[in-house]
């Protein structure tokens, strides 16, 4: 039933689809023309062939990536409703393990690519603000100031992120309508002065430009069409916010304002690209160019308020795309706040800081606008690739096709964006590097977080695992031990159970040998994300016992990991069905309160010295424990406010350390026949 709901299309998801889904598309008009024709030399070097084919380009290239390959196919793979690249991988990773590869690279290129859109719209509008008069001045005269004004402006836009943007995002549906409704009337605006140009629809002038002499960048001309379709991944990532029903109900008007205006700034091109002016023109945009004078300054104005509308949207959904990361374990877990009360609302400070700092520094590296769309798009033409290769496993997991039809389909785009793949490559020189090698670190660090855990967790499991079943007595006795302090009425580990009840023995080293802790109850508490992005259930096995209880939460990789919160629940069940005795406190300001207090063990790791593994494996794992010490597991596991217990122990992974020295007694008179090269006194300040 919450799949239909979300699927069922209305006036009201259409506007918040039109808010949430399309910024980054939506905004594609602002430099996809102006970045072509810069690049080509100008508006003396094309003609109208090249015009009707850049047109034609953007169209087919619109209809095959963006409505065929992702509103039609891949809308259809969602996970109860969510999309996005971690969504489809949740879905086929039952069918290789390897298929968390293609997760990874395409999650960490996608967030990269991200970094470029608010620097590369907020620049664009306010670049046209340069030299333009406004009550008779002009304010803006230099790119400089362009530039100040944009990390204003985006600074501003980071800032507001821990306040929460409810309400901004209320306004986003209305003012993206109004945004779409404006494109689509100044392309029929332009249109109007040739209509013939719809023939640019026609396949034909994308081929003949593909193959045209005039066309200096040939097929490479690809890799700046490609801007106009960018949006298209995060149409797929945003499914789960809008639900599918209002992207196929927003879509095709959204596709429509878009190619009336990209047809619009091809009709005003062929007009004015005689124009002597305009091709003297530093930085002329067609877009701008192409709105009447009276209506500029709007224009103008609308542009920025669409331009902060697609950043805001990256930013949020960057957050989402980390906390689901992280809840699938291939991403180190980070501080989370949820400001408001708004669905699917959070903040990560640390993702918001990070890409707060890369945009700032994109602006100040390439400065304008040009330069940035000169590289925009490299990472997101990865994202495609790796989203096609768990497309290709969604559509063999499916009964309904062949496993031919399926081959031939996903071919057929694995071809189309491998060609955009090799044309994009160009931009990796001329800038691209810096958002690759941001892409690079978070694959290196998703690597690091998933081998590491593999080599803690399985290259080692005999040793550091035992069954809690063989320590029952013990932990029975020490229940009963009156002649021990009572450390806690609930002692609770967070921890992974696995098959026969085994835990790591520094658990059980904890509770028996650090110090031992005597407690009413024993909770050893697994947290388990499950595909479905909001299960909210669990289950418990006493052991025949009413002081030992394994508990596996199983939570959706969407629901907030309130640990405290959902134990209190559990006791409070358990209660009410005879499972566990009441808890009643003396001392409460809750009246009648019946579950005690609780004290949480989390147990921090530190790479043994003895640990004899190949440097490979020990800098893996050595990186994540370094990795760990940024991140506080109480906040994540909502914590912060109770009652947290560290201690650290050593790891050692890999083969034993093999025993080489074994000492020797010897007497007094032997000791003085040793050869000693100096006496170590820990009282003497000279020693080392």
């Amino acid at each position: 039933m919450k799949k239909k709901l979300r699927n069922k299309l209305s006036f009201a998801g259409v506007l918040i689809a039109l808010g949430v889904v399309y910024g980054d598309i939506g905004t594609s008009p602002l430099y996809v023309m102006k970045t072509i024709i810069e690049q080509n030399g100008g508006l003396n070097t094309i003609s109208t062939d090249f015009i009707l084919g850049i047109v034609s380009l953007i169209f087919w290239t619109l209809t095959i990536v963006t409505s065929v390959k992702y509103v039609i196919i891949a809308l259809r793979a969602d996970n109860n409703g969510e999309g996005g690249i971690f969504a489809l991988y949740t879905l086929v990773r039952k069918r290789g393990k390897w298929l968390i590869i293609p997760a990874m690279i395409g999650g960490a290129t996608f967030l990269a690519d991200g970094m470029m859109t608010p620097a590369v719209t907020v620049t664009t509008a306010i670049e046209e603000l340069k030299g333009m008069e406004i009550f008779h001045r002009v304010p803006i005269t230099s790119q400089n100031q362009v530039i100040i004004i944009t990390v204003l402006i985006l600074s501003f836009l980071f800032f507001i992120q821990k306040f929460g943007t409810e309400l901004i995002g209320k306004a986003f549906g209305p003012i993206m309508m109004f945004w779409f409704g404006f494109l689509g009337l100044m392309g029929l605006y332009n249109l109007s002065f040739d209509w013939t140009f719809l023939r640019a629809l026609n396949p034909y002038y994308a081929i003949k430009l593909l193959m045209s002499p005039q066309n200096i960048h040939g097929l490479f001309i690809l890799g700046s069409i490609f801007l106009a379709t960018t949006g298209a991944e995060a149409l797929y990532s945003d499914m789960g916010h809008v639900g599918r029903g209002n992207i196929y109900g927003s879509w095709p008007f959204v596709k429509v304002m878009l190619l009336l205006n990209y047809l619009g700034q091809a009709v005003w091109i062929e007009r004015f690209r005689n124009d002597a002016s305009f091709q003297a023109m530093s930085g002329m945009n067609p877009f701008f160019q192409s709105i009447p004078e009276p209506l500029r300054i709007a224009a103008v104005l609308l542009a920025t308020a669409a331009a902060i509308i697609a950043s805001q949207a990256l930013i949020s959904g960057s957050y989402t795309l980390v906390s689901e990361a992280t809840k699938l374990k291939i991403f180190p877990r980070l501080k989370t706040f949820y400001p408001t009360n708004f669905k699917g609302q959070l903040y990560i400070p640390t993702v918001n800081n990070i890409l707060w700092i890369a945009c700032i520094f994109i602006v100040f590296f390439f400065k304008t606008s040009a330069r940035m769309s000169g590289v925009y798009g490299l990472e997101i033409t990865i994202t495609m690739l790796m989203t096609t290769i768990l497309l290709y496993q969604w559509l063999l997991s499916r009964k309904s096709l062949s496993k031919i039809i399926s081959t031939l389909i996903v071919s057929f785009f694995f071809f189309i964006e491998i060609i955009f793949f090799i044309t994009n490559s160009t931009k990796f020189m001329n800038g691209a590097y810096i958002t690759m090698s941001i892409a690079f670190v978070l694959i290196c660090i998703m690597f690091i977080w998933l081998y590491g855990d593999y080599l803690k967790d399985n290259n080692s499991f005999r040793r550091h695992y035992v069954s809690l079943l063989a320590f029952k007595k013990q932990l029975h006795d020490l229940q009963e031990d009156d002649t021990m302090p009572l450390y806690t009425e609930n002692l609770v580990y967070l921890t992974k159970v696995r098959d026969g009840y085994k835990v790591r023995k520094n658990i059980i080293y904890s509770i028996l040998d650090k110090r031992p802790k005597r407690a009413r109850i024993y909770w050893f508490v697994t947290v388990n994300v499950t595909d479905e992005p909001y299960t909210s259930a669990y289950s418990v096995e006493t052991f025949g016992t009413d002081y030992m209880v394994n508990v596996q939460l199983y939570l959706g990789f969407r629901i907030d990991q309130k640990v405290n919160v959902f134990l209190r629940q559990i006791v409070n069940d358990m209660m009410i069905n005879g499972e566990l005795k009441p808890q009643p406190q003396r001392y409460t300001t809750i009246p009648d309160r019946q579950v005690g207090d609780f004290s949480f063990v989390l147990i921090k790791e530190v790479l043994s010295p003895e640990t004899q593994e190949n440097w490979f494996n020990k800098f893996v794992v050595g990186t994540r424990l370094k990795l760990q010490k940024f991140i506080s597991p109480a906040n994540w596991f909502g914590l912060s406010y109770s009652d947290v217990v560290e201690e650290r122990v050593p790891l050692t992974i890999g083969r034993l350390p093999v025993e080489r020295f074994k000492l020797t007694r010897v007497d007094k008179t032997e000791a003085d026949d040793l050869e000693i090269e100096k006496e170590i006194d820990i009282n003497d300040d000279d020693n080392e």
